[in-house]
């Protein structure tokens, strides 16, 4: 079969992580394809939170106002009972002493910034929508890709020095380098999701966490800059609710079923705040989306040779810590740096790996501990105390990176690498 295309790296997957490498690899006058399975990308999803690890590679990207006008900067996280009374509160961002803000902003808005930033610098071509990579092979001095057109049926092929997954949480690269990886682990919890635009917002540029003494939880903030130009605000929110016993989870679970109000609303029945009507909320949600909880036990490795994982394809974790598309954006930077720094490819590779295993291992497992903890917070019913969660941010805040570390590290643009 001929091959239809040749690139420096090849970039398996249009999402977040994928769109960053490719920006990444540009600057440092790499040349990546991004292979695309969705026949078109469209602003899809609900909200997301950058931390200012993210922010701060953005930012290096040339790409600060364009985030600055999509998302909210968040100044806080207030955690809370179900009767909105504050329990902790814990300051973010430039806030908490970062040299760089926390974003909120919606995941799909996003992705739709980086795409236009990666076709205005690297052309049309550079993304390839409608192609679903399938298949890899080692060559002696590159990698190839075997992929299927979703448009026509037929199959492609694409040749590279490198191939990076970046294809998320089902990724069919990380189940063909880790045929025994088993099912994915889900925790018991449920989310149901949403965006609902309101007139306002009365914890403004806070991020609210609230939980009952059943595990139940609550999450709400707002998500876009243009909304409150307008005098409105788009708020997201994500109900997460115990609806059966922790373990792994089958193969029949539908990933993009719609969720139904009636479901979730039993479970808030005897949630009250005064500064939003739960119910209403929920009900004026332009959809809502039901998904379980789930991670992966963190990996031994993550490739071999040319061929390497990136995002949630590498490290996926509970949303706990807001720090999923975080962690993929400076896996992005990570890989970019190496790749022009490093003496050849399969070295580059290593060095990346062998910085980003370690840091996103330990992400992984302390989203686990915050989910355990922000879910239970409540010594008795009735008696909350904000004691364990202080003492768990802290823990996070120490495995994810404090504002000291963050604020003196050293740039990861590479020397050389185009400045925007």
């Amino acid at each position: 079969m001929a091959t239809t295309h040749s690139a420096d790296v090849v970039v398996v997957g249009g999402g977040i992580g994928g769109l960053t490498a490719a920006l990444s690899l540009h600057a440092a006058g790499i040349e990546p394809l991004v292979l695309e399975s969705a026949r078109e990308i469209r602003p899809l999803g609900v909200g997301i939170n950058l931390q200012p690890a993210a922010v701060r590679e953005l930012a290096e990207l040339g790409l600060l106002d364009e985030l600055a006008e999509l998302g909210v900067p968040a100044v806080e996280h207030v955690f809370a009972d179900s009767r909105g009374r504050t329990l902790f509160g814990e300051a973010r961002g430039t806030a908490a002493g970062y040299n760089w803000p926390q974003f909120s902003v919606h995941r799909g808005e996003l992705q739709l910034m980086l795409l236009d930033a990666v076709v205005e610098r690297l052309g049309p071509g550079a993304v390839r929508t409608g192609v679903r990579a399938v298949d890899f092979e080692e060559t002696g001095d590159g990698v190839r890709v075997h992929a299927a057109d979703r448009s026509t049926g037929g199959s492609l092929d694409f040749s590279a020095g490198a191939l990076v997954a970046a294809d998320g949480i089902h990724s069919t690269l990380r189940a063909l380098l880790h045929p025994d990886q088993g099912p994915l682990r889900w925790n018991g919890v449920t989310m149901w999701r949403g965006v609902t635009e309101t007139e306002s917002f009365a914890p403004g540029n806070s991020v609210v966490i609230a939980a009952d003494d059943k595990n139940t939880q609550f999450v709400a903030y707002q998500i876009s800059g243009t909304a409150l130009e307008r005098g409105r605000t788009l708020v997201n929110w994500v109900c997460l609710v115990p609806t059966g016993e922790p373990g792994a989870l089958g193969t029949g679970v539908n990933w993009n079923a719609p969720g139904a109000i009636e479901d979730l609303l039993p479970h808030y029945a005897d949630w009250h705040f005064d500064w939003t009507d739960l119910p209403e909320l929920f009900a004026r949600s332009e959809q809502i989306l039901e998904y379980p909880m789930v991670d992966r036990d963190p990996l031994p490795f993550w490739g071999r040779g040319r061929v390497t994982l990136l995002g949630d394809a590498a490290h996926p974790g509970y949303p706990s810590g807001a720090n999923g598309g975080t962690q993929a954006i400076i896996d992005a930077r990570v890989l970019a740096y190496h790749l022009a720094a490093g003496p050849d490819v399969v070295g580059a590779l290593a060095a990346y790996e062998a910085e980003r295993r370690a840091a996103t291992s330990a992400i992984v497992l302390a989203n686990r501990e915050m989910d355990r903890v922000g879910r239970n917070r409540s010594a008795a019913p009735g008696g909350p105390s904000g004691e364990s969660i202080e003492k768990v941010t802290e823990a996070y805040r120490r495995a994810a990176g404090e504002a000291e570390k963050l604020n003196t590290r050293a740039s990861l643009t590479p020397p050389g690498a185009v400045r925007v």
